[in-house]
């Protein structure tokens, strides 16, 4: 990091406006000072402090906002209660039938009253420009054609209207005393004779403005043309001598257009920007690279005790909690300016989730969403951090499959959390009153929670307490306007009212580092100033139309376009750096769906001027080295002790096999208990299939057990299938629906498996085979002794059907996944406990034929192998042992005692490997 230089020592712009007033007017104490913010005030009260030399009295300072409601006579509404005007005015208006409900009322209503807020604000003749925009559209939409839509006479009936919305909504809130912000200026020019005549403040000080609306503006020279004003302006000849230089746009303007400034100069034109200042540019990665780099730059900075008088602003506000968490801990005092927007808080994403639940009446709640709210770390609070019973909930709600869940069977997982559980799950049944009141409820409930835990509770406390008001707001809307019906709709208004609201930060305002936003830096100056998120389309934000107005419209009018919106913006950046000394501007140099990749227009015009030479850096972010080694466990006491135990248990083909494929799989599985993650079946998965198609032939083989099978027999069952596989799928498939959708097309394709296998057994019966059953899903559990092994070794496992076919006794698995001769053929033993891959369905038979040859020896020939389901019309597909290609190479399906002598011989090599003390469990690539 470079030293800080201090080339010069200047004074900030309110302290020399101050001292040109002591020197001119005297008593400033007599004076009333109009700025463009309330914060502003704060620090023209500290400037106040340096000028005065005795005690005195303190002037009057006040914001343009407050100047002009007092100057109208009306109490400021704020836009949700002005939305509910408006839709009061709207119902007046609009047929019963046309009503729209409030939630599509106010996706375009807020536009609307955009332009109304414009409209008013500049003084535009509202006749003469609704008029206007009604032809326009009957233009477009060739409203004379004989064949015209209705929908097209909708839209053209709703620019009519347009006008009697913005006259009744005008008079209603007259009425009232009250309106919206473009209502205030226009009554407050109303009232504009009256007040110079009436009042008793003799000068007026405006400081720091820019864009001053039409109605500001005409307010402002009537006050100078009574010589009833002192305006200063915060200017400086680097922009406001050129004439393509956006930030001297508005000065321009007034100096060319203003009557005063025929015989006045404008007060005052600095050069401070062209002084000496070290910038520097950095393009970091992303939000996150943005934030550690603001991190390291402010812990420089407080090193070099450089911290008093120097400002991070935020052009993205969605920053404010990233650089919360990446401040410097040795940092003690920061003022946040700009509040944290409510939407941006964790208690937000519970409520959202809450609302998720609740917007729909309905008696059953989706999983994923009871999950959801369950698993959310403020609901664990009301559990009293008891964990166990929320992983209890969910893990019933796993092991049922319970797809939509009432409150009732919440209740029923878990009864020693009522209370909880019923704050949570309560239903509102659509009613916007009861979802208020289960809410505050809830909040409350939180809060209490929170208080009685130890420390560290103080944020989400403050989080819970502005949550509690904001809904008290809502239930105040509610008995006043009566427009809130619904849940959805209350939603709709807690999410208007969350985007406006922020919870404001208690700090010394006057000391340490300042977070803030752009606006909020309006007549402040520091020697530091730090911007991130200095990316095109944030900052500036771009060409966006928020409007019911065309551009050409607009222009024609006076009306404020984008390039006006861009102008404030280019004079706030210069603004702050026409005064500071150090600059570290800071974009995000990744391309992203929205925004980034590409810089401000600002940083490029900073360096094509030329004044200051500016340092570009972009930082990479550091990678660690990634290891590339194999992932080993070594076998301890503890791990050898559980393989012990296993081999008591006994191991089963799929553990084997599990271990063929991937050790570290059997480690986590085998040795730890770890389970797979488990979801609720929303879809029939391919086990469960597999399953219910199992269960569905034990069901129609086992009364067959020990006799010959018989066509009419099996003929006889083919009525039953699909009233048999309902009956496993609701079994296996728990709560599942199988009546529609993919579950449903699950449902016929075990029915069509079942009734093809049938067909395929009687085809064969046919053929003049006779099949004896001998079992179907038996269990095999088989205890051996090797001299190679300190202690016994059990498997185990269940054989889908054993029968004898023409005198061959047979061991069948059946899968209803697809498989292929070649899955079944072998060459060379050694790649049998190696290829998982090729040789898992070869192991699998020849494990259930080794251990039924250990149970009893089998005298008859022996053959194993595998019914695929989705390929039936190989038949049976048989293990098969050949001989290497060559000259009198030959296939062997029966299975000999050689050939089992010879796989034992390859199960013991298993199992030593298995259980060597010394082998370690290596990571396989999968």
């Amino acid at each position: 990091m470079r030293s800080v230089f201090y080339f010069y020592k200047m004074h900030s712009f309110i302290f020399e406006v101050l001292k040109h007033l002591k020197t001119t007017e005297g008593e400033l104490c007599k004076l009333t000072f109009i700025l463009p913010s309330k914060r502003s005030g704060l620090f023209l009260k500290k400037e106040l402090l340096k000028i005065a030399k005795s005690p005195s009295f303190l002037a009057e300072i006040i914001s343009i906002e407050d100047f002009i409601e007092e100057l109208s006579q009306l109490k400021s509404l704020n836009n949700l209660e002005v939305l509910f005007e408006f839709y009061s005015v709207y119902k007046e208006l609009t047929p019963k039938k046309e009503i729209e409900s409030f939630d599509r009322f106010s996706k375009w209503a807020g536009v609307a009253l955009q332009d109304f807020n414009d409209i008013d604000r500049h003084l535009i003749p509202p006749e003469k420009i609704f008029k206007y925009l009604s032809a326009i559209e009957e233009i477009n939409h060739w409203s004379l054609a004989a064949n015209s839509t209705k929908m097209t006479q909708g839209y053209l009936k709703f620019w009519e209207k347009l006008h009697r919305y913005y006259i009744n909504l005008s008079e209603r809130l007259l009425i009232k005393n009250c309106g919206y912000q473009g209502l205030l200026y226009r009554n407050a020019v109303q009232n504009l004779e009256a007040y110079l005549h009436q009042t008793k403040r003799n000068t007026h000080v405006f400081i720091g403005f820019n864009a001053l609306n039409a109605a500001e503006s005409l307010i402002l020279q009537a006050l100078l043309k009574h010589d009833m004003a002192k305006v200063f302006w915060d200017a400086d000849s680097a922009f406001l001598d050129k004439p393509y230089h956006d930030a001297g746009l508005f000065m321009r303007r007034y100096l060319k257009e203003w009557p005063y400034f025929k015989t006045n100069s404008l007060k005052w034109i600095s050069d401070h920007y062209k002084l000496p200042k070290e910038v520097e540019i950095t393009a970091a990665s992303k939000q996150i690279g943005q934030v550690k780099y603001v991190g390291e730059l402010l812990s420089d900075l407080y090193d070099q005790n450089n911290l008093e008088n120097t400002a991070l602003i935020l052009a993205d506000e969605s920053l404010l909690l990233p650089i919360l968490n990446a401040l410097p801990s040795e940092l003690e005092e920061v003022n946040i300016t700009m509040g944290l927007p409510l939407r941006l808080i964790p208690l937000t994403s519970f409520v959202d989730q809450w609302f998720k639940l609740h917007s729909k009446n309905v008696e059953y709640f989706y999983h994923k969403d009871v999950i959801a709210l369950l698993s959310h770390p403020f609901a664990a609070v009301l559990f009293s951090n008891d964990s166990y019973s929320v992983q209890k909930i969910i893990k019933d709600l796993r092991r049922d499959n319970q797809i939509e869940v009432s409150l009732k069977q919440l209740l029923f997982y878990a009864p020693s959390q009522k209370n909880a559980i019923k704050l949570l799950f309560d239903s509102c049944k659509s009613c916007s009153l009861k979802a208020v009141e289960n809410l505050s409820k809830l909040l409350f409930e939180l809060k209490t929670a929170y208080e009685v835990q130890a420390k560290n509770n103080s944020l989400a406390l403050e989080y819970i307490q502005r949550f509690l008001e904001l809904f008290q707001q809502i239930h105040y809307y509610n008995t006043t306007y009566k427009i809130i019906t619904t849940v959805k709709t209350l939603q709709r208004v807690f999410k208007e009212l969350l985007s406006k609201e922020t919870l404001d930060f208690r700090g010394q305002p006057l000391k340490g580092l300042q977070i803030m936003g752009m606006l909020e830096s309006r007549v402040l100056e520091f020697e530091t100033v730090i911007i991130v998120s200095l990316n095109e389309g944030i900052l500036p934000a771009g060409k966006s139309q928020n409007s019911f107005i065309p551009f050409d419209v607009k222009l024609e009018n006076e009306l404020p376009t984008y390039k006006e919106k861009d102008a404030i913006y280019t004079y706030h950046f210069y603004r702050l750096l026409h005064r500071a000394r150090n600059i570290h501007l800071i974009y995000n140099s990744e391309a992203e769906a929205l925004n980034g990749g590409e810089p401000s227009r600002f940083i490029a015009q900073l360096e094509l001027e030329n004044y200051h030479q500016c340092r570009h850096q972009i930082l990479t972010p550091q990678v660690q080295k990634i290891s590339t080694s194999t992932y080993r466990v070594r076998k301890t006491k503890a791990i050898l002790k559980s393989l012990e135990n296993l081999a008591k248990e006994g191991f089963s083909p799929s553990s084997l096999g599990q271990y063929i494929r991937n050790p570290i799989d059997f480690y986590n599985q085998e040795i730890l208990g770890v389970e797979d993650s488990q979801y609720l079946e929303e879809t029939v998965e391919a086990t469960t299939f597999g399953s219910v198609v199992h269960a569905t032939l034990e069901a129609f083989y086992k009364p067959f057990i020990g006799q010959y099978l018989e066509i009419e027999k099996l003929t006889a069952l083919k009525p039953k299938i699909g009233p048999t596989v309902r009956k496993f799928f609701k079994l296996l498939f728990k709560n599942g629906d199988i009546s529609r959708g993919k579950n449903l097309i699950s449902f016929e394709i075990a029915k069509l498996y079942v009734l093809n296998f049938l067909n395929l057994e009687i085809q064969t019966l046919k053929r003049g085979h006779k099949i004896s059953l001998e079992a179907v899903e038996k269990s095999v559990n088989v205890v051996l002794v090797f001299p190679e092994f300190k202690h016994p070794i059990s498997l185990k496992g269940n054989i889908d059907r054993i029968d004898i076919c023409d005198g061959v006794l047979r061991i069948i698995d059946y899968k209803t996944s697809k498989v292929e001769q070649r899955n079944l053929n072998l060459v060379d033993w050694e790649p049998l406990t190696q290829d998982y891959k090729t040789h898992s369905k070869s192991f699998q038979l020849l494990m259930y034929a080794y251990m039924l040859n250990q149970e009893k020896r089998i005298e008859t020939p022996l053959e194993v192998g595998i019914i695929s389901f989705k390929n039936l019309k190989a038949g049976i597909l048989k293990f098969t042992k050949k001989d290497k290609p060559g000259r009198g190479a030959h296939k062997q399906t029966q299975i000999s005692m050689d050939l089992l002598s010879a796989f034992e011989n390859q199960l013991k090599l298993l199992l030593g490997e298995l259980l060597d003390p010394e082998k370690e469990f290596i990571e396989k690539e999968v």
